[in-house]
C-alpha cells in the first residue's frame, strides 16, 4: 500500500486546523453581534413606538392635539356654567330687581334708601367690568354667559334711568335716547352677524363708563355744585351714546357691503 507523504498529510492536517480556526472566528463573532442584536420582537416593539412618536410630532406641528391630549383638551375648552364670571353676571340679574325696591323705597326720595340703591348698582357695574375680562382671561365663555351678559347690563341700566325719570329726576328723552340706542345697536348686530362681527370700540367702552358714572351720581340724592356736575357728566353721556351709536351704523353699513361683495366675487368664481 503506497503511504501518503508526510508534508501532504501535515498539509492536510495544516488547512483543517485553520478551517477550523477560522470558523470558530466566525462563530465567536457572530455570537458577539448576536447577544448585542436585539431580538426580533424587540425591534417591532421600538419600531412601533418610533412610529407613534412620529405621529404625534406631526400632529403637534400640524398645530392639531396628540390622540391622548383630545380628551383633556375637550374638557378645557368645555368651561362649566357655574364659573366665576357667570356667577358675576347672575348676581348682575340679581340685583336689578333689588335696585328697583331700594330706589323706589319710601316713596323714591329717601336719601338713605337711594344710598342703598347706588349701593347695589355700583356693584352691578364692578361686576360688568370683572365677568367679561375673566371670562375671556381664563377662557371661561359660555353660550349662556353670551346670551346673559348683555341682557344683564341693559337690565341694570333700563332700571336706573326709568326709575329715574319716573321719579321726575331725569327727563324721559334721555332715557328714551340711551335706551333707544342700545337696543337698536344690538339688533344691528343681530342683523348683520351674517357678515361679521362688530367689534367693541374704546369710544364704546368711554361711554359705557360714563352713563355708568352719570346714572350713579343721579342715583345719589345730590345737592349743590355736585348736582350740577352730574348734569354736565349726564351730558357728555348723551354725546357719547349719540356719536359711538352713529359710527356702529357706519361700521354695520361697511361690514354689509364687504360681506356681499365678498359673496359675489366667489359666486362669479365658481361661475367661470
Amino acid at each position: 500500500m503506497t503511504g501518503v507523504p508526510a508534508s501532504a498529510a501535515g498539509g492536510s492536517s495544516g488547512a483543517q486546523g485553520a478551517a477550523r480556526g477560522a470558523a470558530s472566528r466566525r462563530g465567536g463573532a457572530d455570537g458577539a453581534s448576536g447577544a448585542a442584536r436585539p431580538s426580533a420582537v424587540e425591534s417591532g416593539k421600538a419600531d412601533r413606538a418610533d412610529r407613534a412618536a412620529d405621529r404625534s410630532a406631526e400632529e403637534q406641528e400640524d398645530g392639531k392635539p396628540a390622540r391622548g391630549g383630545k380628551i383633556t383638551a375637550a374638557a378645557v375648552n368645555q368651561a362649566s356654567v357655574w364659573n366665576v364670571a357667570n356667577l358675576l353676571t347672575m348676581l348682575r340679574l340679581l340685583l336689578v330687581p333689588g335696585f328697583v325696591m331700594l330706589m323706589l323705597a319710601d316713596g323714591g326720595y329717601d336719601p338713605a334708601w337711594r344710598s342703598f340703591a347706588w349701593a347695589a348698582f355700583a356693584v352691578a357695574m364692578i361686576t360688568d367690568l370683572f365677568d367679561g375680562h375673566l371670562a375671556r382671561t381664563y377662557n371661561l365663555v359660555t353660550d349662556f354667559g353670551k346670551i346673559a351678559d348683555p341682557i344683564a347690563d341693559k337690565a341694570i341700566m333700563g332700571a336706573a334711568l326709568i326709575c329715574l325719570s319716573g321719579l321726575g329726576d331725569l327727563p324721559w328723552w334721555v332715557t328714551g335716547v340711551i335706551l333707544g340706542r342700545e337696543l337698536g345697536i344690538t339688533l344691528l348686530r343681530f342683523l348683520v352677524i351674517r357678515y361679521g362681527v362688530i367689534p367693541a370700540s374704546r369710544g364704546g367702552k368711554l361711554k359705557t363708563l360714563t352713563q355708568g358714572v352719570a346714572v350713579g351720581m343721579y342715583v345719589l340724592a345730590l345737592t349743590g355744585w355736585l348736582a350740577t356736575l352730574r348734569f354736565w357728566v349726564m351730558a357728555v353721556a348723551v354725546v357719547l351714546t349719540v356719536v359711538t351709536g352713529l359710527d356702529y351704523v357706519r361700521q354695520a353699513i361697511v361690514l354689509r357691503r364687504r360681506g356681499i361683495a365678498e359673496r359675489r366675487a366667489v359666486l362669479e368664481g365658481s361661475e367661470g
